[in-house]
């Protein structure tokens, strides 16, 4: 959608044919994305979706948590919901997996949608595998 955002609304059915996937997976994916406020539809005979945000203010970090939940290596480390381990006070490699989230929590908020689009560009002929978000 960031590669194609000059043609308005984008319809599931072309972003589906140009991706490889079928519809239903991906209306199933569309669903988090708004709830995220990612993207937006738009009704009617021109209608399809649209990001919400420029693709300069939307991370690839904001999409996988949108997607995928908080970034977690190991459920004791999740960024939003850690679950409690009754050996947490005395385990040596819990610091170890809340670096690994980190570094990783990291290099995807370090990338925006606009650097991806960019970077399709660079490579011409390629861009049809870059996902549509």
């Amino acid at each position: 959608m960031a590669l194609h955002k000059s043609e308005g609304p984008i319809t599931l059915n072309s972003i589906a044919e140009r991706q490889g996937i079928s519809e239903g997976y991906l209306e199933q994916l569309m669903m988090p994305l708004k709830r995220a406020g990612l993207v937006k539809s738009v009704r009617g005979a021109q209608g399809g979706y649209v990001l919400a945000k420029e693709p300069k203010d939307i991370t690839v970090g904001e999409v996988i948590r949108a997607l995928e939940g908080p970034i977690a290596p190991v459920a004791c480390v999740s960024e939003d919901y850690p679950e409690e381990c009754e050996r947490a006070e005395g385990c040596v490699t819990r610091l170890v997996w809340a670096k690994v989230r980190d570094s990783i929590a990291e290099v995807l908020d370090s990338f925006t949608l606009e650097d991806l689009v960019q970077e399709s560009r660079k490579h011409t002929g390629q861009s049809s595998y870059m996902y549509y978000i």
